[in-house]
């Protein structure tokens, strides 16, 4: 006989109903929180609720409509769109105080975000979306204009304790069993400030364990938890690595594997959106200036799959991938600002040359500003050798292009012009 007798996840049996209840996010919910005199006035702005998963913004959601006492409709941005949404709005009033919450806002294009504007702006709804994506990429500027962004932290490993405590003492399951924390370390590290994940994972422990006192241990945690992965790979419970294994494949440049993990995103229901941003960011990171198109290819990539959408949106993706993976890679330009910025971190703001100062006054041109700057067109090749860095870091090479043909003709160039100064 199975020893759990509700036949709902942990996670939803632990859903708070009230903000004090809420483990984490005390910023916005504390007692003197702006969220919380907002609920006590019970003056609800439209809002877009941003963090990671399983921080809170369903829960937060729920228990707004039930502490003001509202109607309250929710629709899914995966599976919604605009006939939902208008649908919703048609069925209320204005000055009905609805409250619409819509999980995965961000999943909305740019008409469906659209329907939703003069509803909110004339008060016939209260909007509160969720979004793990920032908003200022995601959301239309318009509709973030009529909102309150708030944004949630990852639950800290303090949070997780107490979730963890709590739902130990308090759900109706668990708090029959005699369950031990003696290690926490890979349960918190596997839950990544998610605590649905950690609820989850926790249930999971609990239920695989046969001893009458369950002692939850590291070495118990990854065991289940690789069980785990192989069970729910493929509705894409393992996000974090997949997209880790995606990078490090077309990092080391084996375009077979990259496209594997690819269409595993793709059957994961992975955002197409979030795919293509981390093309980007990998084409200046780790390719850079070995193939400068790279970053080209990601850009218009990801212009092109906003355009698209899926089901087609997978063949720009793939063709992206594999282009991606197939470049010689540097990552020079990704070190270069790095160390520049510890540079700055050890050096403070030093004084900037006078020579390349700014002059935009007389009294700026008497003070020495721009006095000695060399223009480098009115010399020969267009290049005057003068000193660009604060006198105290004079000499300090930050950018070493990187080991392949590309950089190789930058080093050569660079070499030609700062033969002394810089050891390239």
């Amino acid at each position: 006989m199975n020893m759990f007798q509700n036949n709902f996840p942990l996670a939803e049996r632990m859903r708070p109903s009230k903000l004090s209840d809420l483990v984490g996010q005390n910023h916005l919910i504390g007692e003197n929180s702006v969220l919380s005199k907002a609920i006590t006035s019970g003056q609800i702005p439209s809002m877009i609720l941003w963090g990671p998963p399983g921080t809170g913004k369903t829960t937060i959601a729920n228990i707004i409509a039930n502490e003001v006492k509202r109607p309250f409709h929710t629709l899914s941005a995966v599976s919604s769109g605009v006939k939902e949404v208008r649908k919703v709005i048609q069925t209320v009033g204005r000055g009905s105080k609805v409250i619409l919450f819509i999980d995965e806002i961000h999943r909305f294009n740019k008409a469906q975000q659209d329907a939703l504007l003069g509803a909110v702006e004339k008060g016939v709804i209260t909007l509160i979306g969720a979004t793990t994506e920032n908003p200022s990429f995601e959301i239309n500027s318009a509709l973030i204009s009529r909102s309150h962004v708030y944004m949630l932290n990852a639950l800290t490993k303090e949070d997780l304790l107490q979730l963890a405590q709590k739902a130990i003492r308090e759900d109706v399951d668990l708090s029959k069993e005699e369950i031990v924390l003696k290690e926490t370390e890979a349960l918190f590290n596997l839950s990544g400030g998610d605590g649905r994940r950690l609820l989850n994972l926790l249930e999971l422990l609990i239920k695989s364990d046969k001893e009458k006192k369950k002692i939850i241990t590291d070495e118990k945690v990854t065991k289940v938890a690789q069980q785990k992965t192989v069970l729910y790979d493929k509705k894409g419970e393992m996000h974090y690595d997949i997209i880790s294994a995606f990078i490090k494949s077309i990092r080391g440049s084996d375009p077979n594997a990259a496209v594997y993990y690819l269409a595993r995103m793709i059957a994961g229901g992975e955002d197409v959106k979030f795919i293509a941003r981390r093309l980007i960011i990998l084409a200046s990171e780790d390719i850079g200036n070995a193939n400068p198109t790279a970053l080209v290819m990601a850009t218009n990539a990801f212009q092109a799959v906003n355009l698209i959408g899926y089901p087609e949106a997978r063949i720009i993706l793939s063709q992206c991938v594999t282009y991606l993976a197939s470049s010689p890679k540097s990552n020079a330009s990704y070190m270069a600002i790095g160390k520049a910025q510890s540079l700055i971190e050890r050096t403070g703001d030093l004084s900037i040359p006078l020579a390349i100062r700014n002059s935009s006054t007389q009294l700026m041109k008497d003070s020495g500003y721009s006095k000695g700057y060399k223009y480098a067109h009115d010399h020969p090749m267009n290049f005057a050798e003068m000193e660009f860095f604060p006198e105290e870091i004079k000499g300090i090479k930050l950018y070493d292009p990187g080991k392949n043909a590309r950089e190789e003709e930058l080093r050569k160039f660079l070499k030609a012009r700062w033969k002394g100064k810089y050891e390239y």
